[in-house]
């Protein structure tokens, strides 16, 4: 090797170790990084795993609690995505609700929470009361100037000094919607008005009516208010009376009137005109109108081999409340009522 040679790879050696000794320093700490990031991405993914099953479950139980807590709670539950709209009814109500009586399981809502007057609908609670009371239905009852209508002055067929049984009265209220006959039967009981009213509300509050109130056994005051979804267990209720059950879907009623030596025969007719068609079956019915609630009408119903409860509050005019409880029917009969059957047996799946 020349002389001049050795020097300068003695200056190589010097130079080029140290370097490679940083080069592979920086190499093992860029591997170390990498490995510490790999570990780290896993971790998150093993922790987001759990979520993820939990998700996974919680969407496939849910269809099946959904399921019993509607048939556990009132029958105003929920209402399904594929609900005809309001257009597609084009229904004239104001608040509409049509529940399936044996799940519970709102077909068909509009305004359904909203609380509003429910005039005569009120008789229906009126004579779950008298029922409730144990009151002789034979007893007779005079009709006196107490029961003269004085907040809508309102007529009547029913002159004062009339005499008619508690049965009869009954029968009028609830057919006829005879706003005396109601009066005469809330006076005659044990405490007088004020302790019927005072039943009254007791009841609505036991049958889970917590948006109604009541402050009169005639529904002339628009002070009687309640929810439509209050309306359907109200109906439902009064499904469990069979008098209720009779008296209100006879199509036609007559009494024997007796007054100051005067007697003549009265026909009543039934103030919903469906209870005297051989189309419908019915199993409760009650009309209301005052000016504040509009035209009103709740009905149970047979309807496509199905039980169901209508509720019709605030109608455009008296034949408008008709014309709703008809589309609704076509619309059920057409299909609506086993599209939910379907649906609830998908969620019980």
């Amino acid at each position: 090797m020349n002389a001049w040679l050795a020097p300068i790879l003695s200056l190589f050696v010097l130079l080029a170790v140290p370097a490679l000794a940083e080069a592979q320093k920086a190499t093992k700490h860029a591997g170390q990084k990498k490995s510490v990031s790999s570990q780290a991405t896993g971790q998150k993914a093993q922790k987001g795993k759990p979520v993820a099953k939990k998700k996974t479950t919680s969407k496939s139980t849910a269809p099946k609690k959904k399921a019993q807590a509607a048939r556990k709670t009132a029958p105003t539950a929920r209402v399904h995505e594929d609900t005809l709209g309001d257009g597609e009814l084009n229904l004239r109500s104001g608040a509409v609700l049509v529940v399936d009586q044996e799940t519970g399981e709102a077909l068909y809502a509009k305004n359904a929470d909203l609380k509003a007057p429910i005039a005569s609908i009120t008789k229906l609670m009126t004579a779950m009361v008298v029922l409730d009371s144990g009151l002789s239905l034979d007893e007779w009852i005079e009709i006196n100037e107490e029961d003269v209508d004085r907040v809508k002055n309102t007529r009547s067929r029913l002159p004062v000094g009339t005499r008619l049984t508690r049965g009869e009265l009954l029968h009028l209220a609830l057919i006829a919607s005879e706003n005396r006959a109601a009066s005469a039967l809330s006076r005659a009981y044990p405490g007088g008005r004020a302790a019927f009213v005072e039943a009254m509300n007791r009841k609505a509050h036991r049958l889970g009516m917590y948006h109604t109130q009541f402050v009169d056994g005639t529904g002339l005051s628009s002070a009687n208010r309640a929810t439509a979804s209050d309306l359907v267990r109200l109906v439902d209720a009064a499904y469990a009376y069979p008098i209720i059950r009779a008296v209100s879907t006879t199509g036609s009623y007559d009494v024997f009137l007796a007054q100051a030596e005067q007697f003549r025969t009265v026909a009543y007719t039934n103030t919903n005109v469906l209870t005297r068609s051989k189309d419908w079956n019915i199993g409760v019915s009650k009309t209301g109108f005052i000016n504040e609630a509009g035209h009103c009408l709740v009905m149970q119903a047979r309807i496509a081999q199905q039980k169901v409860i209508i509720i019709l509050l605030d109608s455009m005019g008296k034949v408008a409340r008709i014309g709703d409880a008809g589309r609704i029917r076509a619309w059920l009969e057409n299909g609506a009522i086993g599209r939910y059957a379907n649906r609830r047996d998908d969620a019980s799946a």
